[in-house]
């Protein structure tokens, strides 16, 4: 079976279009358009990155306890960091074409706000005439805006077929990506509660969290263009990229790639105490005080003391033996389930 979505994608001013024959590139306005492709080059005149095909790479020309949310004494409880090793560590002794492309184009600079803010400056020393300036220079501002965008745009057309496609797609459509999960978390820290005094005033929780908030979406990284939808895990400053052939792994403009056999996704339900307005897809499972006392009742000594849900979320967490580590909660537990299954199955 073919896997396609898009079978043409635009970075900036170029045109990229897949056919049987091969991958053609074109360049233009509306009316006009020079191009190259499988049959030669090309001018059409009308009326008012980085390809994969076929395996070959084709480069374009010219580029469990219950844990509350907010805790009353956080200082006084070790906080262990969830962020795994840094992300230049992942990347491996010969990292893949397709990566380094990624990183390079991440990593370019746009020029058209530079020229931008120098033609204003020009134009405005040179009032009135430099209204002209302005008028004259704005087509080709625009064009040099679109050819950053083409600059710091990787172009990937993946062609995905049998049972690899059929994982994909199963991956694509998991109810993780298809369904409306209202909240989503990345945990960026925990810490156990010991003493009886820190349970008592963290609503009897064994232990704490520091979360963010996070999202879920099928864009991919800014990038990457390619005809297909990505499914993506967004964070703070982390985000997750699964695509047919690898994971990709994003920390500002830090990129690494992770096969799927490294990665190891698990799934638990989590009893977490809400103190922010609860999620309305989330259960509740029972409630609990800001302060609590030994029997669970209200601690009677604390004026502010207000009665706060028992929510039940879903815990995603992946792994990998060189040190990724990814913490997600979700108000869904089905959401992160469906995750962990659709994760585990592309190994």
């Amino acid at each position: 079976m073919g896997f396609y979505l898009r079978t043409s994608l635009r970075a900036g001013p170029f045109r990229f279009t897949l056919s049987p024959a091969g991958v053609g590139i074109s360049a233009g306005v509306p009316g006009f358009r020079v191009g190259t492709g499988p049959r030669g080059n090309y001018v059409r005149v009308a009326g008012p990155g980085t390809s994969y095909f076929g395996g070959q790479m084709v480069k374009p020309a010219a580029r469990q306890p219950l844990v509350p949310s907010h805790p009353a004494n956080p200082h006084s409880v070790f906080m262990r960091e969830l962020a795994g090793t840094p992300v230049q560590n992942l990347v491996a002794a010969h990292p893949s074409d397709l990566l380094q492309q990624i990183q390079a184009a991440a990593r370019r600079k746009p020029l058209w706000p530079w020229i931008t803010a120098v033609t204003v400056l020009i134009a405005l020393a040179s009032a009135p005439l430099g209204l002209l300036l302005l008028f004259l220079a704005a087509p080709g501002i625009w064009w040099i805006r679109q050819r950053d965008v083409a600059r710091r745009s990787v172009v990937v057309f993946y062609q995905v077929e049998d049972a690899p496609a059929a994982r994909y797609e199963s991956f694509t459509g998991s109810n993780g990506f298809v369904s409306n999960v209202q909240r989503v978390w990345q945990v960026e820290a925990e810490g156990a509660l010991h003493t009886t005094h820190q349970r008592k005033v963290n609503a009897g929780a064994g232990a704490l969290i520091r979360r963010s908030a996070g999202r879920l979406d099928l864009a991919g990284p800014p990038v990457l263009v390619t005809n297909i939808a990505v499914p993506s895990i967004h964070g703070k400053d982390r985000s997750l990229f699964f695509l047919p052939d690898r994971v990709l792994v994003q920390h500002g403009k830090q990129f690494a790639d992770v096969p799927y056999a490294a990665i190891s996704a698990h799934m638990e339900a989590q009893r977490f105490i809400e103190s922010d307005s609860p999620p309305t897809d989330a259960q509740c499972v029972g409630t609990t005080w800001r302060f609590v006392n030994k029997s669970g009742g209200p601690d009677r000594r604390f004026n502010n003391n207000r009665q706060l849900p028992i929510m039940l979320y879903g815990r995603l967490t992946l792994t990998t033996a060189q040190g990724l580590l990814m913490v997600w909660d979700f108000s869904r537990p089905d959401v992160a389930a469906s995750l962990a299954d659709a994760v585990n199955r592309m190994r």
